[in-house]
């Protein structure tokens, strides 16, 4: 079972490691080089070790929202997917783990900028202290740097009495990380399952926070609060020497007064790119959005399942995939995927949407599906298409096929039985059962609904479906399913969707 998972899994695995190492790397080497440079020596006097967590997390930042809108390109993974040689068979259907990847991503971007805003407090408060009447030394001696003329000031905080928290929300940096913390709490909170399954719409909406987020983080480090020396002081001011000398830096002319300089802003040259990619995938779904989208019928089903037959100009899909349905007279800015459920050599798409939410449930009364009455096509709603998006499942043909299909209500199979009648006979007519073999179950039913199978048993036929397949009633035993699978198939490597 685990080389099956290796496997399979082998491609995600390589590429979370990767990540991680390069995360890790990133994160020893800024800790190391700002915990070694002569030139944060003075800075590293004032702060200790927490310059270096708090700059080494700032690089993983940095990489980490390089990354975080790559995976939801999706106009830029279909590109690749169809371009690269690399990406055939198998392969390709890592490229659709890409959600996966972004929620890994997210974490390291949470646990990186909580390291970041926990080492700057320190250091504000090291700041804070090394003004205080308790300092001495070298310490003080840096502190009062920038209090006469022709002096660079290394402490930003002037004076002892200063109110870190005011003197903080007064800088450029304290007040873009304010915004970039609370917008990526509010992202964070609002993407757990909990929220998406309760309000949709507020984890939509919250997640457009990524602009401020962005925007923020381009401009944090334009303050330049911390400072190390100049190339050009070191060349005249020799640390080694200069440091136990502090007292004679005014006279000596060996060791003149340091001068410090904050280091250039960094973050926007990392997510310049990827921002820019990612602007270009909204042009693309703009212009997709406008695009006219023709619908041919619709249909509703029992279990408050609507399906909608639709014709959008140049349009070409592939087995599995999905497409993204907006509704603007429902909401302008929100998306929905949905898994197309035609045939590629039909003359149309269609999709088959359950009423599970706020927006799906507005689409079925906007359709007027609740009831069985159906609008003329002209006088629908107008709806816009994205994609499709996804790997095609081409490949899914060549081998057996297990389909499980459990639901709690009778009433849930009707609108999909006809479908599984018409492939049954299908199959059975080109000599192709073996290539799909699919399993009912039925986890809900009353005394009454018990009575009717029992005087309506027959043995061709199910008494609730009507197929050829008999219907289970109760919870499968997934570890009986897998297991005569795998003695069904004793030298194929199976794979699960659901």
């Amino acid at each position: 079972m685990m080389g099956c998972w290796m496997l399979n899994e082998s491609v995600s695995v390589v590429l979370a490691l990767s990540w991680l190492g390069v995360n890790l790397y990133l994160f020893i080497d800024t800790f190391r080089w700002y915990g070694e440079e002569e030139s944060f020596f003075y800075t590293r006097v004032i702060l200790g070790s927490t310059l270096a967590w708090a700059r080494a997390s700032a690089v993983c930042l940095n990489f980490n929202c390089m990354l975080i809108l790559l995976p939801i390109s999706r106009n830029l993974i279909s590109f690749i997917r169809g371009a690269s040689i690399c990406c055939r068979g198998p392969w390709r259907r890592h490229l659709d783990k890409n959600l996966q990847f972004h929620k890994l991503v997210a974490y390291g971007i949470a646990i990186n900028a909580t390291i970041h805003t926990a080492a700057h407090l320190c250091n504000l408060e090291r700041y804070h202290l090394s003004q205080s009447a308790e300092a001495a030394g070298l310490l003080a001696a840096l502190s009062k740097l920038g209090d006469t003329t022709n002096e660079s000031y290394i402490n930003p905080i002037r004076t002892s009495h200063t109110n870190t928290t005011t003197e903080l929300l007064s800088t450029i940096a304290g007040v873009t990380g304010l915004l970039i913390s609370l917008a990526l709490i509010l992202i964070m909170t609002s993407s757990t399952e909990f929220i998406r399954q309760i309000s949709y719409e507020l984890f939509w909406y919250t997640h457009h926070m990524f602009i401020i987020f962005f925007i923020s983080l381009s401009i944090h480090g334009a303050g330049r609060i911390v400072r190390g020396q100049t190339p050009e002081s070191l060349l005249l001011h020799n640390v080694t020497f200069c440091r136990d000398h502090y007292a004679k830096w005014q006279a000596a002319a060996q060791c003149p007064v340091p001068q410090f300089s904050g280091k250039e802003p960094s973050a926007w040259k990392w997510v310049a790119g990827p921002v820019v990619l990612y602007a270009c995938e909204r042009v693309i779904r703009f212009w997709r959005f406008q695009q006219e989208v023709v619908i041919t019928k619709v249909v509703s089903h029992p279990s408050g399942v609507l399906e909608l037959h639709m014709k959008k100009r140049n349009f070409k899909m592939a087995p599995g995939q999905y497409v993204l349905l907006q509704c603007p007279s429902i909401s302008s800015l929100e998306w929905h995927p949905f898994t197309l459920t035609s045939a590629p050599q039909e003359d149309f798409f269609s999709v088959h949407i359950r009423t599970a939410g706020d927006w799906t449930r507005a689409l079925q009364k906007a359709f007027e599906a609740e009831g069985q009455a159906i609008k003329e096509p002209r006088s629908l709603p107008r709806l816009a298409v994205d994609g499709p998006f996804g790997a095609a499942l081409t490949d899914v043909f060549h081998y057996p096929v297990y389909f499980y299909w459990i639901c709690r209500d009778p009433s849930a199979f009707e609108w999909f039985a006809d479908l599984l009648l018409s492939l049954e006979t299908r199959m059975s007519e080109q000599g192709k059962t073996h290539l799909l073999s699919y399993h009912i179950f039925l986890t809900g039913w009353d005394e009454n609904q018990a009575i009717h199978i029992a005087l309506h048993w027959d043995e061709n036929t199910d008494v609730i479906t009507g197929l050829k397949q008999k219907t289970f009633y109760g919870r499968p035993n997934w570890n009986n399913e897998f297991r005569q699978i795998a003695y069904n198939h004793p030298r194929q490597h199976s794979s699960l969707c659901s």
